[in-house]
């Protein structure tokens, strides 16, 4: 299974967060989602969590 990436820098944000996520999809989405509730102040919404999953990237081997 490919690993995905969930990258706060790739996000608009005022506080310039520099945050990396990275593993199987669900627990990346549902630790970005505890994020981005906790450090940005979002409400937990299925809006907010299909943002996230659309904002997740394959996860690339070092030095690829």
């Amino acid at each position: 299974m490919t690993r995905k990436v969930a990258d706060c820098r790739k996000a608009p944000s005022e506080s310039h967060c520099t945050l990396t996520i990275a593993g199987e999809e669900e627990e990346v989405l549902r630790a970005a989602t505890e994020h981005a509730v906790s450090v940005h102040q979002h409400e937990d919404t299925p809006e907010l969590r299909e943002m996230i999953r659309g904002m997740l990237e394959d996860e690339t081997a070092p030095g690829a």
